[in-house]
Formats: structure tokens, sequence, C-alpha cells
């Protein structure tokens, strides 16, 4: 139950109450937030906190429960004794040194919800506020998305941010607005920060710096006029006329004409664009209310339609696609789907009878509209780079999860727009109810065959004639042993790698005595073990002797961020870009006071945050040996601690002298490095350094902090210290601190898996074979525990044995390999190299259903992700056939590869193409008919030549031997005769 003076804090009962425990605040925002789903609707506030505050928070709710693997066990945050979060705190959100638009704060870009933010709803931001204070305040609005059925409702997290031009300086303001606002609002918004007035400002897209159309005149949203994140608008004024001043502009420069597109009937396809000739076409649509097929915006400004044939120009299919925004994932699937040859010949000529507007599972012909002008403008441009913005919009209004300028999968892209052309070109306008048939014994033949029909009926497209294939899928029952068979389509066929149960985890070791050098030490552990296996590994690994212990720790913002001390603790919350150390302990501290000293440096000061210099470094630990020490015990254990790190000399770093973590100057022996002309370290010259200085003074500016380091105390010798079990301290660095000190040691901190950029790895290491992937796809699994069948023997949900066989191949095959993986801790990426066939993959063995078919095929198409989840970037090959060669394309660039460069760690999705072999049957009857067609060939230019021999064969009679030697001459006239009938 919820203690009653949070009930009257929680029901608006005006005063503050006193702070609520761990569990009533979890029920306090558990409620609003079910209230907030109830009442979702546009224009609703939610409020952006950061990630790394919020899951403090969880943590200490008890939301963010750890679960140990090994046992099965759950540990609560209160069994682990999570502090209390401090102040809210979103400064690692934020967009420091950007151009704000007056006092608005703004969010860095290519953060992701979940991974860096969390949105929360108006009233739970209340609540935190009210509990914890801090800030920066950050709002946004809930928008609808989508059209129909297929609404969404969303945050917008990133408004428009638009560049605004004003044509009488070239001056550049910044404008953010709803992508959902009006035109008007946009006018009033233009004309209210350059102080204009409404009725003299037009405004131009000026997407690319050229004047593509005037905004006027329209109720569009800034969506469906396709005005894109961080493009150009240019403001115009007008001025009064006259002779001598038309075709000026307000400064008196002449200016450019610029023929407007003639209006569209709404009813065209793609707007109705005027053929080549002159004459405009009569064929038309009639498309969903309020389409925006309309708009004077479009991909496609070479008239060609749905139904017009595009003749390719030299060199076609190697125009690249501008990125707006976070679009190179949509970029590297469009290419590969541009560059199937089925798709390409499909597209260039007239589709439009196959456009399904009735389709309710479709998106009314307007998916595939924008795309097949699209492939066009590609195929029919040459060299130059295309702007999707019209086939982008229409992607956002049928598939808001694609809308904004976050990145996202260039998979899911593909799987929507594969199944949105489908249902958009599908050739059944009236689906008919089938009803689905238990599986009784049948032979599989009979089955598949009843199944592929009964799909077709349903279902018949180009996409499903090119791209969809059948598979077996059995379930098997564990208690009675039920078996169901099926047959299903597929679309594409997802790949997972089969890579090792390990991970490698890269750690630093520090020393708390000042003992040594930190040390960087690379283990492997189970990917699903915890923290006490790591401490295990990482003990072997740097030699921990009897009685020693180590502390692990996460080190984020050069700070300790969280105490891995929880040995059950999952390491599926560790991310590899996370920072991981560890701290030697000669001996166990239970029970003693926790010493933490972060570095601040005083020559560079943080002046965003008010602090008096910049944080740095990775943080010290150590255990003081009272539990009162003064100002002076926590200069010497400082001391100490920095000791390793003291210069031999000043003219050479002690690097050199670095033995297994350890100095030989620690030992009192001298450096090679200072040929014997420095003194030795003196590891104990912090007793030396306080004796010499005042009772007031130390030798290092050390200030006391809070758990949040907002407040700095500075300490005397004198200081007596009585904080809880931890005392934290900075350290100030000034010039002689830099002097005495390599603090290079400190900041040289490895990520736990350290990647080289986005450079693919071409290594070999851990490389699997494209079969090894697909023996794996179709071993037999258990199905989850969220996915359980329903067994008609039992009549109860069992956790069945699935088996799934290939049984029909589709002409273009597509894999995608299962790269990133996602727990309820961490999503994350595996850089596994498979290796594929580029040539004559060869699938027969694995596909059950023996009809003649050619089951070989070869690679035309990859989709490449490079670096980790969530940023990272999309790039494609994809081999041009009539070419024979591949290029690479990389948003607008595209440029000639090398075959044996296209495999590498980062292919993502491959296209493959069957190759079409005739069979023993079909090569017969060619051969006879190529050889009657050369036969009546020989006699028609025999009889030319000689009517009596052609008389004599014709009777059956030998060749005469006077004729013999005019057969060569009639073989070369036939065989030439041939080649011209068959190469044109």
């Amino acid at each position: 139950m919820i203690d009653s003076r949070c009930l009257m804090e929680n029901g608006g009962g005006g005063g503050s109450c006193l702070p609520c425990t761990p569990e009533e605040e979890k029920q306090i925002v558990e409620e609003l937030n079910r209230e907030a789903e109830r009442d979702l609707k546009e224009g609703n506030l939610y409020f952006v906190v950061s990630s790394r505050w919020f899951s403090k928070w969880e943590r200490y709710v008890g939301q963010g429960d750890v679960d140990n693997l090994d046992n099965g066990q759950s540990f609560k945050s209160q069994d682990l004794n999570f502090e209390r979060p401090g102040p809210i705190d979103n400064s690692d959100i934020i967009e420091y040194g950007s151009s704000n638009e007056g006092d608005e704060l703004q969010l860095a870009r290519t953060l992701l919800e979940g991974r860096d933010y969390v949105l929360v709803p108006k009233k739970v931001w209340e609540k935190l506020v009210q509990w914890y204070k801090g800030g920066p305040v950050l709002p946004r609005k809930m928008i609808s998305q989508g059209v129909l059925n297929k609404k969404q409702f969303n945050v917008e997290v990133y408004p428009l941010c638009l560049k605004l031009i004003d044509s009488r300086d070239d001056s550049e303001s910044t404008i953010r607005i709803s992508k959902k606002a009006s035109l008007q609002e946009l006018y009033e918004k233009v004309c209210s920060v350059r102080g204009v007035e409404r009725g003299k400002a037009s405004i131009w897209d000026y997407f690319n710096k050229q004047k593509s159309s005037q905004l006027s005149g329209s109720n569009q949203t800034l969506e469906e006029l396709h005005l894109q994140m961080d493009q150009e608008i240019l403001l115009e004024l007008q001025v009064d006329s006259s002779p001598s001043q038309s075709g000026k502009d307000s400064t008196g420069n002449e200016l450019a004409l610029v023929a407007l597109e003639p209006p569209r009937s709404p009813m065209s396809i793609a707007g109705g664009p005027a053929m080549s000739n002159g004459h405009s076409s009569s064929y038309s649509l009639n498309l969903r209310p309020g389409s925006a097929l309309n708009s004077s915006l479009t991909d496609m400004d070479d008239g060609f339609g749905a139904h017009s044939s595009v003749r390719r120009v030299e060199k076609g299919g190697l125009a690249g696609l501008q990125n707006m925004g976070n679009t190179c994932f949509m970029n590297s699937a469009l290419q590969c789907l541009v560059h199937t040859p089925q798709l390409v010949e499909y597209f260039l000529e007239d589709y439009s009878e196959e456009i399904n507007t009735q389709n309710p599972l479709g998106m009314h012909g307007e998916l595939a509209l924008a795309f097949g002008d699209l492939l066009r403008k590609l195929w029919s441009s040459g060299r130059a780079a295309v702007a999707p913005r019209v086939f982008k919009g229409k992607l956002a209004l049928f598939a808001p999860q694609f809308s904004g300028y976050n990145q996202h999968d260039s998979q899911e892209l593909l799987a929507f727009l594969l199944d949105g052309l489908h249902e958009d070109l599908n050739r059944v306008k009236q689906k008919p109810y089938i009803e689905m048939k238990d599986w009784s014994g049948e032979p599989d033949e009979e089955v598949a065959d009843e199944c592929w029909r009964n799909h077709k009926a349903r279902n018949d497209s180009i996409i499903v004639d090119v791209c969809q294939g059948q598979y077996k899928s059995t379930l098997v029952c564990p208690i009675c042993r039920k078996i169901s068979i099926t047959f299903d389509p597929f679309m594409y066929l997802s790949l997972p790698l089969p890579s090792t149960v390990t991970r490698t985890m890269i750690v630093t070791v520090f020393y708390d005595d000042g003992s040594g050098l930190p040390m960087p030490y690379t283990v492997s552990v189970l990917k699903h073990g915890n923290c006490r296996d790591l401490s295990q590994a990482l003990g072997t690994a740097c030699c921990l002797k009897g009685g020693e212990s180590l502390l692990l720790a996460e080190v984020y913002d050069h700070k300790i961020y969280r105490m891995l001390e929880n040995p059950f603790e999952s390491l599926i919350s560790i991310k590899d870009e996370d920072h991981i150390v560890a701290y030697r302990f000669s001996a166990k501290e239970s029970g003693r006071k926790k010493l933490e000293i972060v570095h601040r440096d005083k020559s560079t000061p943080d002046l965003l945050k008010g602090n008096a210099g910049k944080y740095f470094g990775t943080p010290l630990i150590t255990y003081m040996d009272n539990d009162s020490p003064s100002g002076a015990d926590i200069c010497l254990a400082a001391s100490r601690l920095l000791s390793p790190f003291k210069r031999a000399c000043s003219s050479t770093k002690a690097h050199s002298g670095q033995e297994n973590g350890f100095l030989s100057e620690a030992n009192g022996e001298t450096s090679s490095s200072c040929n014997g002309q420095c003194e030795p370290r003196d590891q104990s010259m912090g007793n030396t350094e306080l004796e010499d200085t005042s009772s007031e003074e130390l030798p290092f500016q050390l200030f006391l902090t809070d758990d949040r380091y907002l407040s700095c105390k500075p300490m005397s010798k004198d200081s007596v210290i009585n904080s809880g079990n931890c005392i934290k301290v900075v350290l100030e660095w000034t010039e002689k601190e830099q002097k005495l000190y390599d603090s290079s040691y400190l900041k040289d901190l490895p990520e736990v898996y350290h990647k080289a950029g986005y450079t693919a790895k071409k290594t070999r290491q851990e490389a699997v074979s494209l079969f090894s992937c697909l023996e794996a796809f179709l071993t037999d699994e258990p199905l989850g525990p969220d996915d359980m069948w329903y067994c008609p023997g039992c009549k109860e949900h069992r956790q069945a044995t699935k088996k799934l066989d290939l049984w029909m191949l589709p002409d273009v095959l597509v894999f995608h390999l299962k790269r990133f993986s996602y727990s309820r801790y961490l999503k994350n990426k595996l850089d596994t190299f498979v290796d594929f066939p580029i040539h004559n993959l060869d699938l027969s063995k694995y596909v059950k259903q023996k009809d003649g078919q050619s089951y070989k095929y070869e690679l035309f198409a990859i989709s490449n992700h490079y670096g980790g989840l969530g940023g990272g970037h999309y790039t494609a090959f994809a081999k041009l056939i009539d070419e024979n060669r591949w290029y690479s394309f990389d948003d607008s660039r595209v440029s000639p590869v090398n075959e044996a460069d296209i495999k590498t760690s980062a292919a993502y999705v491959l296209f493959y193409q069957r190759v079409r072999t005739e069979s023993k049957a079909e090569l017969g009857e060619t051969s006879q008919v190529r050889a009657g067609i050369s036969m009546s060939l020989i006699i028609e230019i025999a009889q030319d030549i000689d009517p009596p021999l052609i008389e004599s064969t014709s009777k059956g009679t030998e060749l005469h031997l006077s004729l013999a030697k005019k057969l060569p001459l009639i073989l070369s006239i036939s065989l030439l005769s041939v080649h011209f009938c068959f190469n044109g």
C-alpha cells in the first residue's frame, strides 16, 4: 500500500510531503504511466530524460532487477543497496555549443530512445522533479503519424530544423518547428524571426540551393511538403513593382526567373507529368482522399510515369542517393532493390495496370508509384545523385516507425518495402476467404502444392513471382508427440550467426597502494556469465595473489558511474563501448572507509557547467585506515596512489621503465632512460612534503565533494572528514602536478571491446560459412516461453520443437544475417566474418522438393553495416549485370570496387539471383529445334546450289561423289545463316 503521506501528495493536496520510499515512488510512477497510456492524444506533453540517470532511478526503486543466469535467482535493487540517485542530470544528452534558437536547449543528434534517453509523461516528470530536482527541462509534444488504420502516436523528439536564407543579405537563421505544422505556421514563425510583414514574404523550397517551388497557397503540413531536416528555405520580399524595378528583389538585384511547374491533377499518376513529346497522359487513378501525390515536389523531373517506358541512358544505374539525415539505412536498402534485375525490368516498363488502389493492406498504390518513380530516376540520370525526398515522405506516411532522422535497420526497411510493394501491386483485387486445414498425414507434395495455390489465390504480384519461396515447418509436441506440418511462404531468410559462446573484454587494473602502473588486461568470459566470472578471469590474468581482491567499477564521464559489487550481476549489462576498471587491493577491506579521488584540470575550465576545471582521467580508489581521516591522511593516500605516475626526469617519461605494469624505479633502481643522471623515485615523498607545509596547507589542492560532484569544499591539513562509507575528493591538477606526474596513464582507458572505427574487419579469426549459418537456421529448436504452440492433442499451449526445411526457392533469394542481438539489458552487434560464395552458391542439398529446377545462385547485391548498434553507417555493393562489374554505393558517392573486396565482416543482407540452366529435356528439345532450323537452312541453300543433290538425298540415296566437294560451301553458308538468325 502507498503511504497516506504520498497519496496526499499524489492527489494534488497542495504542500510538500515527506520523501517516499522506493516502493512508493515506483507505484506512483507506474500509475501515472498507465493514466497517460489511457489518454493518448495529439499534443500531449512528454519530457526527455537521460537514460544514465533514469536507469539509476529504476535500480533504486527495484525495476532494474538483475537475473542470476547460473541459478535462476533474482536480486532486487533493495537487496543490493543501490543508492538513491541525485538530481536529474540531462547534461549528457544536450548539444552544447550549437546555435540554439533563443534559450531553447537542443538534444544531441543521433540519440536513441532506450539507449540514450527515455520519454516520460508530464505528470511523471513533475513527480521526478519534485522528488529529485535537477534538469534541464526538455519538453516534447506527441504527434500522430500514418494514415487510416496505420496511424501511430509518436513523440516528436527532434522537431524539423530548417535553415532560413534571407535573400536580402544572404544571412542564415535556424527555424525549429514541428513537421506537423502548417505552411501558415511556418510563415508566421519566419516573419516573426526576420521581422517582416506577412503579406510581403515569399518562402521557397531551397533544397540543394535550388528554388524547387514556392511554398504558398497550401493547407498541407511541412511533412506533406517533403521539407527535410537541416534543408534550406529561401525568404524573398515582394516590393512595389514599377517598370524600372520589375524583375528585381528588395535590394535591387535581378531575380532569376524560375519556371514554375504547371498545376497537376490530383488524379494522375505521380502528379501526371507531361510526356517528353509535350503531350500529357490521359491515364489516371482514383487515389485515396487527400493524397499528396499531386505535390509539386517529386523525385521524378524527367517526365516518366508508371504508364511509360524508360530507355536506359548510357551507364544507367550508377546514380547515388543523397543522405537526407541518417538515411543511409534507406539508401543501402534501395540500392539493392533498384539493382535487382527483375525489378528493374518491371518498373522500367508500363506497370500501371497492376497498381492496386483498393487493397486495404496496401498503401493505395502510392508506395509502388514512389518507388517506381525513384527507380526510373536512378536509371535515367546517369551519374547524378538523386534526393529521394518524395519517397522518404511516402515512407514516413505509411511506416511512421521510419519517420524522423534516427538511424534504423536496413533489413527492417527491406521487409516493409517488399511487403508494401507486393500489396500495392497485388493482382488479386478481392481476396477470397480460404480456411486452413490441419495436416492429417497427406504427402508433402500435395500439401505444399495446395498451400501455394491458396497463397497465390490471395497474393499474386511481381514480388511473389520473383522474391517469395516456401518452407516446410514441422512442430512436435513434447508431451503427446502430436505433429503439425505447414508450408509457409517467405520473402527472405534470417540466418543466425553460430558465433562462440565466449566474449572478449578489456579491463584496466589499478593498484590501491601505488605499487604499479595501471595495466589493461584482455580476458575471455562466457557471454552470459556474471561479474564473479569476470573477476576470476581477471585475477588469473593479473596474477592476483592470495589475500588480494578486485573491485570492479564502470567509469563514465571520468567518474565512477557504478560499482559492480554484486557477484551475480550479468555481464550482459556491460556494453562493448563501456569503460570497466578494476581496483586491486592487498587485503580484505570490508568495513573500512573508501576513498575515491577524481581529477580536475585547472588549466581547462568547464565554463558550460560552471566548474573551475574539466574532469579528466580515471578515478583512483583506496581504503582509509581510520574512520575519521584528516586532510593530511587523505593527502598521504593521494601521494601514494599517484607515486607510480611520477616522472623519472623532466625530459623523459617513465614509460620505458615499465615492466609488467611496474616501474623499476619503484624498487629503488634508476631508469635506463635517464642514463643514471636522475634520482630514483621516492615512494614515500608524501611524508616529507607534508612536513614542509604549514598546518593549513597541503601539497595538493583537494576538495571534498558530494555524490553528484556538485559542491566542492576546500580541504586543509587539519580537516577531519566524517562522511559516510565513501569519501569523494576532487584533486585539482595545476601546472605543478602536470610537471611532476605523467597524467597520460590516467587518460588512456580502453573500451571493453575495442573496435577500429567503421573499417570492416576482414579477419578470418571468427569466420563462419554461409552454409553453417543456413544449417543453424534449419536445426531443430524449442519454441521460446513467449511463443508456445497450442497443441490440438493436449488442448494446451506447449513449448514445442520446431524444424524448418526449405521446400521451394525464389528466383531472387535474400539472406539476412542476424548480426544484432537483443536482450533485456543489451543490444549488441556481432562482427563475425561470414564467408559467403559470390559465384555458384549451390543449395540443392538443402531443398526438399526435387522439381528439376536449378538451385545455383549468383550474388548481385549486399547491404553493409559498419560500426556499432544505433550508430554506424550503411552502404551497399551492387553488380551491374550488363557490365559484369561491382560498384560501391555510399549515399551519393558511387565508385567501382573489385569483386575480391566485397567480402567483409560488414555484410548484413545478401541478394542472390538464380542461375538458369536448361534441363536435359529442354536441351534436347532446343537442340532439335536448332538442328531442324539448321537442316532446313542447309537444304534451302543446297537446293539453290544444286537441285539434283536434294532430289537424291530426299530419295534416300547416298551423296553423289561428284557433288561431295560442294558440301563445305553449303555448310559454311548454312552456319553463317544460322549465326545471323540467332544473333541478329
